[in-house]
């Protein structure tokens, strides 16, 4: 306010005759009348401050599984990943109704749609370790994040008959409970662990002490999976009234629908087409990968499936079947256990064979206790 009412002086000083430029109380007035708080915390502080005074609309709970919400979170906390501090990402899943996490990945760097597909099939199996919490959802809604509208994530969300709800950039209103809990864990959990990145130091202190020790990507995953399973049973969020996640799970009987361990695995992968099976094992990407199974099976169509960024195996199936015949390594980094398997699978199977020539040859005749004429078998 100091800087318009300076340039009202310095307008009123310009013209001819000089004019008496308003007090800077009669503008303090003015502008407290004719402008609203938002309006005046956005000409202070940007758009986002601007939306702390506007009024939201509360949607129903619902039901369990109705709506999912799932984002990227990169935690405030330094950690050791391989001798350098990161800042490790966190991906989850969670539901509308219950405000529980169904579903959890931490990368320690950058998320892809790898840690997509991690969370996602942690959410979704409701076995053990990841129940009781999962099954599939009606819809999930996602923030135009890349990774999470790629190919490979829509096309799973598709077989699993999963509705993706697309969400306009920069309304992080729209999915406020996976929000919160991005608040959440970092007041609740995330400030109290060392490296945490946004702790206060005064003066010129450095950023972080020398002789700080950061925990290592294994310590931080595990403390916060206990942390989800103490919000999913223990804590008890406002919007539940007294209930935690777990005990407004419960209480809702609406069915759930599950999907087996290996069809999720399955519908969770990137399809990479079809191929040949040659004597040199499947080219894909210009390398070769082998394994056990495929014995005796050169020359048949196989369509592949792997995970993404993770070029050490791929899934094979009979690309007209859709059977699934097994997992394939890099030929030229396996280990000396996966050259041995491949052999024993060759002289096995050049056992069985020779085995089963020789008995087709055997001459065999029934046995009689009249006279008859030898009956060949």
């Amino acid at each position: 306010m100091r800087a318009v009412h300076r340039e009202l002086v310095a307008r009123a000083a310009r013209q001819s005759p000089p004019a008496d430029p308003p007090s800077l109380t009669t503008l303090h007035r003015a502008i407290r009348r004719d402008l609203t708080l938002g309006e005046r915390a956005g000409l202070a502080g940007g758009e986002r401050a601007a939306r702390k005074h506007d009024v939201f609309l509360a949607r129903p709970r619902g039901w369990r599984n109705h709506v999912w919400e799932t984002d990227h979170m990169q935690a405030p906390v330094l950690v050791d990943v391989e001798g350098t501090a990161r800042r490790p990402w966190i991906t989850w899943f969670t539901d509308c109704a219950t405000n529980a996490i169904t579903g959890v990945a931490v990368t320690p760097v950058h998320p892809s749609r790898e840690s997509v597909l991690a969370a996602l099939r942690s959410a979704v199996l409701r076995e053990d370790p990841y129940g009781p919490f999962g099954g599939l959802p009606e819809k999930v809604r996602v923030d135009r994040g890349k990774d999470f509208l790629s190919r490979t994530v829509t096309a799973a969300f598709d077989l699993l008959d999963v509705t993706v709800e697309d969400l306009p950039a920069y309304t992080p209103h729209l999915k406020g409970t996976v929000e919160g809990l991005n608040r959440a864990v970092e007041s609740m959990f995330l400030a109290a662990l060392p490296g945490y990145a946004r702790q206060p130091r005064p003066g010129k202190r450095a950023s972080r002490p020398k002789d700080e020790v950061l925990l290592g990507v294994e310590d931080f995953t595990a403390r916060l999976l206990d942390w989800t399973r103490w919000w999913n049973t223990e804590h008890q969020p406002a919007p539940l009234r007294g209930r935690t996640p777990l005990e407004a799970w419960q209480d809702d009987p609406t069915p759930l629908r599950d999907v087996a361990a290996a069809d999720l695995w399955t519908f969770t992968l990137e399809d990479a087409g079809t191929r040949t099976l040659t004597t040199r094992g499947i080219c894909f990407r210009k390398r070769d990968y082998v394994g056990p199974w495929m014995t005796g099976q050169s020359g048949i169509q196989v369509r592949i499936r792997f995970m993404p960024h993770h070029d050490h195996r791929i899934e094979v199936y009979h690309a007209a079947t859709g059977h699934y015949l097994g997992p394939a390594d890099l030929a030229d980094q396996a280990t000396e256990e996966q050259v041995s398997a491949v052999r024993r699978a060759r002289a096995a199977r050049a056992r069985r064979l020779k085995k089963d020539l020789e008995a087709s040859q055997r001459e065999r005749y029934a046995a009689v206790n009249q006279p008859e004429a030898p009956q060949r078998l």
